[in-house]
């Protein structure tokens, strides 16, 4: 079976995925995905061992080029990264490829009627894709009020290396649990550090023995993090280097104001951390559960983010047992069960009663 991806930008986490997937008996998987200029060779990197095209800057726009390099795989099946990319999106009107299956790779969740309009800009081909892949809840909401049945659709789009992520787990000490918050991200508008900075500041003034927060990334709003009492900016920390600020940490902090499906949320609960994030964060519905293994707060609201900071702090005795929760509710994105589905999902396209 011959199966194609063509994606947008390479992560860790997909490459984890591919790489998977490619060791399953009787799959033929070749990559087809956006280079970077200036990071070429650490993207080729991440996809070593695995049959790939990174596509330059002139390519990725160039839909002669992308039918031509997917045509010669002459695949079975084209995996494609949602409608926003055109010379993929119309892959599925390519005569060369008439009789190749279409799966579309969504994250986005739904959030407000306007979004009915999708139907109108890209209906054409979207009634020509034979599957559907969503990350979860959220992205099924979206895709079946766009008309797709549910029939043709499947959850489990993103899958991280849990097996790696639990081993950070390992390295925490559960007997003296670390009195530290930790946020990993972009310093942006979109990850609310404004929000996240005034949350933390209130929660400061609330309790005699505040945690520090660690905070790893870069951006724009670095500067607001600059002098903040408590606040310990370490920019942004190399790979190798995250599992130890990890470890040494006893709950994630994500106060998003918009985060699709963010794998930020999946593979700290891999990590055994018990997490704190808004309702902006897609992945909340399937890997957080309120005083369980972490809290969901309103987005925007520095009230409830200093709130939620308080309730861990107060709950420290029970955050080994809320890790541990996180840890079981992370297990369903690992890259073993991600490729089953995908495998499944497969088979079933070309079988012949499909």
């Amino acid at each position: 079976m011959k199966v194609v991806f063509c994606w947008s930008a390479i992560s860790g986490y997909m490459a984890a995925c591919w790489k998977e997937l490619a060791r399953r008996p009787g799959i033929e998987l070749h990559v087809i995905a956006h280079g970077s200029a200036g990071h070429a060779s650490f993207q080729s990197g991440l996809l070593e061992g695995l049959s790939h095209q990174l596509l330059t800057e002139a390519d990725i726009h160039d839909a002669t080029v992308i039918e031509r390099l997917v045509a010669d795989r002459k695949p079975d099946i084209v995996a494609t990264t949602g409608w926003w990319l055109a010379p993929y999106r119309n892959l599925v009107h390519s005569p060369r490829l008439a009789a190749t299956k279409f799966i579309m790779g969504v994250d986005s969740p739904w959030r407000h009627e306007a979004q009915f309009l999708t139907r109108l800009r890209y209906g054409q081909s979207l009634r020509k894709f034979d599957h559907f892949f969503v990350t979860g809840e959220r992205s099924w909401q979206y895709v079946t009020r766009l008309g797709v049945p549910p029939a043709r659709i499947s959850r489990g789009m993103y899958g991280v290396d849990v097996t790696s992520w639990n081993q950070v787990a390992s390295r925490r000490d559960a007997s003296d649990w670390p009195r530290q918050f930790v946020f990993l991200g972009r310093y942006e508008r979109v990850k609310a550090i404004d929000v996240l900075l005034a949350g933390y500041q209130a929660y400061r003034r609330t309790v005699s023995d505040p945690w520090p927060l660690v905070c790893c990334g870069t951006g724009p709003d670095r500067p607001l993090l600059a002098g903040a009492e408590g606040i310990v900016d370490k920019g942004f920390v190399q790979p190798g280097d995250l599992p130890g600020v990890l470890a040494d940490s006893g709950a994630f902090v994500l106060p998003s104001r918009f985060d699709p499906w963010p794998l930020a949320l999946v593979e700290a609960a891999a990590t055994g951390l018990p997490v704190i994030c808004t309702d902006a964060c897609g992945s909340a519905v399937e890997v957080v559960r309120p005083f369980y293994n972490g809290l969901v707060v309103p987005k925007d609201s520095p009230a409830a983010l200093a709130e939620a900071f308080a309730a861990v702090h107060e709950r420290r005795d029970s955050l080994p047992q809320w890790g541990q929760r996180s840890v079981e509710l992370s297990r369903p994105y690992a890259t073993e069960f991600w490729a089953n589905r995908w495998v499944n999902t497969f088979q079933r396209l070309m079988a012949p009663q499909a």
